[in-house]
Order: structure tokens, then sequence, then C-alpha cells
């Protein structure tokens, strides 16, 4: 079994706020981060809502405590703000007086960095004046500068999965922390907006023009977003030794890999099923001790039909309440796992359920319907799912301590 797991800090920035409490404020009153880009020169910018972060870069690495944004792409420095956040708040002052890791998430890295500077890029010319603007392209790079910036230097990894990366990112550190190779783990994800994510989601047609409507039988799509969110997981003797505050404790996790399509799950939800499942088996629950699932709800047609069946497999007739967050930040992709489970730590601190925004309809092809409205409820155990391409399932268990 390994140490216990639990969550000590969290941080985050995203279209409904600059922090946590501004995030968990939006989310109690229902108020969207949806709206048009200021900082993406897309052909999109006035048809396809976004959930974008209404900070230039200029400003991200003041927040940051940088002296500019020089040699720091937009993806790292929305990570900095969110990481630093979350280590004070597990009033962590120096990551390096015990064995600290950083397991980082990210799906586009520098992006907008080659998108920046790309006909420069690629004349030879200039090859060697654009080398340290090369450097920042890469996802590793992104989660190096992270870690260099805050002192964690025990160990450093890079999670890209799509859409499930942060989750798996929450898995690994957790999974380190029961063996024994690190004392505490540094875990999530960041994505900055970029023309290559809003082009290629919409060159497959999962993009919706009006604000998305996860489980909505009229839903047509998602709505991108940007942000980040780190959660800092620690083992139980390292809390017990310098007296932590525990928010939640991470009871469970599982991943599957059903590669049924590069960019549909399974049209019965075979791997979610399974994810969610194995989750809830290795927290030692039953379905039944689930009170709030933060569904992976993208509202587009194949995944939200998919989860959808595989909540009914999985709870029968007795679906517990649940519903998808994304209509408030967007789908920020990697960070996706990572800002849900925050936001499942939230539902329990609170004892609330959010609500699935723009929902009107029932799906034809399911029997329940997602939580619509602010419910208080007691909440024990929460179910967070992120699914990415090529059948990438990832369910968290996070519980109240």
């Amino acid at each position: 079994m390994g140490e216990r797991v639990f969550i000590t800090g969290v941080g985050m920035i995203t279209a409904i706020g600059d922090d946590v409490q501004q995030n968990l404020e939006h989310l109690l009153t229902a108020r969207s981060g949806l709206g048009v880009t200021d900082y993406v020169d897309t052909i999109h910018r006035n048809i396809l809502p976004v959930a974008e972060v209404k900070h230039s870069d200029v400003e991200l690495a003041a927040m940051a405590g940088l002296p500019d944004n020089k040699g720091y792409s937009r993806t790292t420095l929305l990570g900095l703000v969110a990481i630093q956040e979350a280590l004070r708040n597990a009033g962590i002052a120096d990551p390096q007086e015990v064995p600290t890791g950083l397991v980082n998430a990210t799906t586009v890295g520098g992006m907008v960095e080659t998108e920046r500077h790309y006909f420069t890029l690629t004349d030879p010319a200039r090859e060697g004046e654009m080398m340290p603007v090369a450097d920042l392209l890469d996802c590793g790079d992104c989660s190096q500068r992270i870690a260099d910036t805050v002192h964690i230097d025990e160990f450093v990894t890079t999670i890209s999965t799509a859409c499930s990366s942060s989750a798996n990112a929450l898995m690994l550190g957790a999974r380190m922390i029961k063996q024994g190779l690190l004392s505490r783990a540094v875990c999530g994800g960041t994505e900055a907006l970029t023309r290559f994510t809003i082009n290629g989601f919409n060159s497959l047609k999962n993009t919706d023009r009006q604000p998305c409507r996860p489980f909505d039988q009229q839903r047509n799509g998602l709505n991108l977003g940007e942000g980040a969110a780190y959660l800092v997981l620690e083992s139980e003797s390292l809390v017990q030794q310098r007296g932590a505050t525990v928010l939640a404790e991470l009871t469970g996790y599982a991943n599957t890999n059903e590669a049924f399509h590069a960019t549909s799950p399974s049209p019965e939800g075979d791997g979610a099923l399974a994810a969610m499942g194995e989750a809830i088996e290795m927290g030692g629950l039953t379905p039944q001790d689930v009170q709030y699932i933060n569904v992976h709800g993208t509202a587009t047609l194949t995944n939200d039909a998919s989860e959808g069946k595989a909540l009914q497999r999985l709870f029968g007739k007795a679906v517990p309440p649940f519903s998808s967050t994304k209509p408030f930040t967007g789908h920020t992709l990697a960070a996706a796992g990572a800002v849900e489970a925050i936001f499942a730590v939230l539902a329990i601190r609170e004892q609330v359920i959010f609500p699935n925004l723009n929902f009107s309809e029932k799906m034809e092809e399911l029997d329940i319907i997602p939580q619509t409205t602010l419910r208080h409820a007691p909440i024990q155990h929460v179910l967070s799912n992120s699914f990415g391409f090529g059948g990438n399932n990832a369910s968290l268990v996070i519980s109240k301590f």
C-alpha cells in the first residue's frame, strides 16, 4: 500500500480567476470565463469563444515576481503564477528542505513562441540568433524553467497525454510518494491558448461557436481555454513531521489506454468505465460511496455520449450528481485534470456541487442529466475524470480528511 498521499497546497490561474479564491467565487456565482481572445492573433477571434487569462505576458511575469518575461513562454508564466500560489498555500518556503519533485503537464509547451517567431526561426541566416527562442518551444523546457525558478531539483519530468495529462501527473507523483521515491511532489499542468490548438480543434469540427453545453442534446463542441493548476502532494509521514494542514486526500487513481481511435472514445465508454472503476476500487470504495463527479464533459458529441454511458454502466440507476466545469474555464487541455482536481478539493471544503452551465435539454441516448444549479450537499468523496485523445483515460478519487 505504501504511504497515504495528502493534498496540502493548491494554486491556480484560469479565465475565471488569478488564484484559487477567485476561481471559487466564480464557481459559486455561476460566472463563466468564456469570451473573445485579446492575445491570440487568430482569424477565429470573433467566431469561437475561448476562456482566456486576461493578462499580458509582461503582467504574468510581474505576478510571478520576474523582472520581465524574456526567456519565458506564456505557458511557463502561467505555470509559475499557479505553482507559487500552491507552494505558499502549503506553507513551503524552501522546496529543497525535503526531497521534492515536479511532475508537470503540458501539450503545447512554448508553441505560442513558435507562432510568434516562425518566419525568423526558419531563416537560416538568423539560426544562431534565434536559438534562445527555440529552446522555449519544448514542453520539457517549460517544466525545467518552472522547477528552476521555484527551486525544485530532486526530480523533474513532463507528462503529455493530451487532455488527461495533469491527472496523470498527479498519479505519477502519488505513486512516487507511495513507493518512497519522494516525500513531496508538486503536480499539475499549464497550457496557453495558441492558433495551433484553436485551428486544430476547429479542423476536427469539435468547437462550438456558442458557449459549450456539456451533456445537452444540442451540444456542438468544446470551447478552448488556458490556465495552470498545481497541487502539492505529501506523504503522511512528512505531513506529520512538519504539522502541515491537509486539504484533502488522494485516495484513488487509475489510467486506462483503450486505443479505440486517435481522437474519439469508444462509443460505450469502455475505457472510461475501467478508469473510474479501478480508481474507486483503489480507494477502497464502492460506487455508492461517491457523492459528486466532476466529469470530463467537453460538450463534444462523442465524449458526452461515451462518458454518460460509462457513468450509467458503473453506477446503474444511482448515478451521483455530476457536472462539467468546462463552461467556466474552457477546456484547458493538459491543465484540465489539475484544474478540476482543485475544484474537487473546493467541492469537499465548501460541501457544494458546482453547476453544469448552459444545459437545457436531456440527451436522447442517456437517462441522466447533470446538476444545473449550485447545490449544497454532504460530500466525502469526489470522482474527477480526464479523458484524452488516443483513449488515454484518467480518473482520480479525492476524499475529505
